[in-house]
């Protein structure tokens, strides 16, 4: 499969996406949602009536969709911008809206600031993916600083595309 998912390692734009936030929460979501359809099929019925056993299938179903939708979070770059999609929301963003990248202190993520003094968390690139995420943290320093300041990808007059990424 060639897919964007499946894009070659040294291409800017591949989608970012954290090491263990994509499979981990997939298998997760999958064991809970049969474990809770076989648990609230064969829990003795002494004591749970059909009603009991309908929420103890819906939380489970409610748990591995959230794992689920978490397994989804990506970052998906682009000549024109960035499509984020974090836990519950998705943004998506022109490269001239991106005034710089943070990866430091307590945070758990990249977040980006942005030109109306919003931030943007970037679930996707995770401090606990280690070298990992760092790079692909520089690998996204690098794409704000190609687009530079006129998003147009160093081809006009700022913006001039960076050798390499800044950390």
């Amino acid at each position: 499969m060639t897919g964007p998912a499946r894009a070659r390692k040294g291409d800017p734009y591949a989608p970012f996406r954290p090491r263990w936030g994509y499979r981990v929460p997939r298998v997760l979501s999958i064991v809970i949602f049969v474990a809770s359809a076989v648990g609230g099929a064969t829990i003795p019925g002494v004591t749970w009536s059909i009603i009991d056993r309908f929420f103890f299938f819906a939380l489970g179903a409610m748990i591995a969709g959230l794992l689920w939708r978490y397994s989804r979070i990506m970052a998906r770059p682009s000549r024109e911008g960035i499509v984020i999609r974090n836990l519950f929301l998705t943004r998506r963003l022109e490269w001239a809206q991106v005034l710089r990248m943070q990866f430091g202190g307590g945070a758990p993520w990249v977040s980006l600031d942005l030109t109306d003094t919003d931030t943007v968390a970037v679930m996707a690139i995770q401090k606990a993916d280690g070298a990992h995420g760092r790079a692909q943290a520089a690998r996204l320093a690098a794409l704000i600083e190609f687009h530079g300041d006129d998003g147009d990808g160093g081809d006009g007059d700022g913006g001039e595309a960076a050798a390499e990424p800044a950390e």
